[in-house]
């Protein structure tokens, strides 16, 4: 998406200068698009909700980190073919390797966690004062080089706990600390 969103922009056919992610967008990819003069709107997890946004707010290009990415002008779903194609273009037009390409954008090293809760209270887990506690502190330690999503699973009795940051052996320690915290306060 960064990509083809770069392209897009540099040729002036990314309107409002804008994609569209979800939350779980990767650091690396904001901070890449912020570089190139690019704005990103996250929205919760779900081609659903990139659409939406997409759709209300006059965007053309959007999608998720699995792969699912949006070309507004061509097609309302995600489709790889044609995020294949138009990597292919953006491949022709710039003369680069798709592994020149591909190393534009650093990840920053993300740790997902589930923590096993009863399914009646996970949707309530900032209402104890500990949980809240250990999230604001985790978030503090990173200064704005990290972070820490929590998010209740919409299928099963469980919440997610991602944190990413540049040390994947701190945000995984990190991540698994604050799963315990709150399977001990609501599991």
């Amino acid at each position: 998406m960064a990509i083809c969103g770069t392209h897009l922009h540099e040729r002036g056919q990314l309107d409002n200068s804008t994609i569209v992610g979800t939350i779980m967008t990767n650091m690396g990819l904001d901070k890449y698009l912020e570089e190139n003069g690019i704005n990103i709107v996250k929205t919760a997890v779900g081609d659903r909700y990139v659409f939406e946004e997409m759709i209300n707010n006059g965007y053309i290009l959007g999608g998720e980190q699995s792969g699912h990415i949006i070309f507004l002008r061509y097609n309302t779903t995600g489709d790889g073919l044609l995020t294949g194609l138009k990597l292919i273009e953006v491949m022709k037009e710039t003369g680069k390797r798709m592994s020149e390409l591909n190393g534009l954008v650093t990840d920053f090293p993300q740790v997902l966690v589930n923590a096993r809760v009863k399914n009646e209270s996970k949707e309530s887990y900032l209402d104890h004062e500990e949980i809240s506690k250990g999230i604001q502190m985790v978030e503090e330690m990173f200064q704005g080089e990290g972070r820490v999503v929590i998010r209740p699973s919409g299928t099963e009795p469980m919440i997610r706990v991602m944190i990413e940051g540049r040390d994947e052996e701190k945000i995984g320690r990190l991540a698994r600390e604050l799963a315990r915290v709150i399977e001990d306060r609501i599991g």
